[in-house]
């Protein structure tokens, strides 16, 4: 068996679900696999010609020999009504390596809905073909440019045999949109973590240091960030990753400290006390099954978060705490920093939640 993927984010970038798909699909079949980078989607905006970019943490671009990365070639011009028009004359590259590439057991699997996508789901020989919802795509785009994303989503939808979705809202919202719909959430990379520790407790007369771990964009919810440091001064709040948005004055017990690689900032995050997720509720987060929540379990962390997407349903689950507009901050944070998972509950969130076991129940690939 084969796996042709095309990604919404590159393969030299940090690990993230597309990646643990593609890994997983090897490590079940031994089969080898194209993985098609993503191609620019839109003309930049003066917000990114203004804005520095920051840091990606360094991390590094590891090809394993199974995999085979093509990088398509296209002009930003996607929403527009004529974009595949212009565009196919750059991928004649790309469908040659597709052909090349694929045989009767080779599966096409769709990262994200582009005119590429649709182009090689009109082609006939492939086993089998999936979408991956990762996402609520059309609430990326405004006006037209949202239409024609829903659209081509619908498009795609209508050729693959099976749809996954990461959320419980991205299920909801495609369930009756094709017969074979199924709920696979995020999970973790369970064999790159270090080893169950005790990961709560700290030495008398040091401050507690409540972290957050990832990208710090639109979507970060900075007055909640904010509320919670000066609800409870004796702890420490550190937020490690690349910065997209100006942060606005924070009080001294507030941390923003520069990504890192992944391996090192899961080292960082054993030195939480407690895992954070201040993400606003918007269109777009209503969707997300946030990667850091299995990750914060996963060492043993408890998480304080917003009310958002997956997490909103997390209330009541071992180790979860939610902030939203009745609680009481102080006292949920007390309560997450006086609760310690075992070793033994720790290791079981891990064997549930690992990628394996994830893309397992999903039966993606027979």
């Amino acid at each position: 068996m084969r796996l042709i993927y095309l990604s919404p984010v590159p393969w030299c970038s940090f690990s993230q679900r597309p990646h643990e798909l593609a890994r997983y699909f090897h490590s079940r079949t031994g089969g080898e696999v194209l993985w098609v980078d993503p191609y620019p989607g839109r003309f930049p905006t003066l917000s990114d010609i203004w804005a520095r970019r920051p840091g990606s943490g360094g991390e590094e671009c590891d090809i394993p020999p199974w995999l085979t990365v093509v990088k398509p070639k296209a002009l930003p011009i996607e929403p527009l009504p004529f974009s595949h028009a212009v565009n196919c004359l750059f991928w004649s590259r790309v469908e040659s390596e597709v052909y090349r590439f694929a045989d009767n057991s080779t599966v096409l699997g769709i990262g994200k809905p582009t005119t590429l996508a649709l182009q090689l789901l009109h082609k006939p020989g492939f086993r089998s073909s999936f979408y991956d919802a990762m996402d609520n795509y059309p609430a990326f785009y405004r006006g037209w440019s949202r239409l024609a994303m829903m659209n081509r989503e619908r498009k795609v939808i209508n050729k693959v045999s099976t749809i996954l979705t990461s959320s419980s809202a991205l299920y909801d919202r495609l369930r009756y949109m094709a017969s074979d719909v199924r709920l696979a959430l995020n999970a973790c990379a369970v064999d790159r973590l270090p080893p169950v520790g005790k990961a709560c407790s700290f030495p008398d007369g040091q401050r507690p240091v409540i972290g957050y771990v990832g990208t710090i964009g639109d979507w970060f919810d900075w007055k909640l960030v904010i509320t919670l440091a000066k609800s409870n001064l004796k702890i420490k709040l550190r937020l490690i990753g690349p910065v997209y948005v100006r942060p606005p004055a924070l009080p001294d017990n507030i941390s923003v400290e520069p990504p890192l690689p992944h391996i090192e900032a899961l080292s960082a995050m054993t030195q939480f006390n407690v895992g954070l997720i201040p993400f606003k509720e918007t269109t777009l987060t209503s969707s997300v099954d946030p990667i850091k929540y299995y990750e914060y379990r996963a060492l043993g962390l408890s998480v304080v978060s917003s009310a958002f997407g997956e997490m909103a349903l997390r209330r009541g689950c071992e180790g979860v705490y939610v902030m939203d507009r009745n609680a009481d901050i102080t006292q949920l944070v007390t309560q997450a920093l006086t609760t310690c998972a075992t070793p033994c509950s720790t290791a079981r969130f891990r064997i549930n939640n690992s990628w394996k076991s994830r893309f397992d129940q999903a039966r993606i690939f027979g």
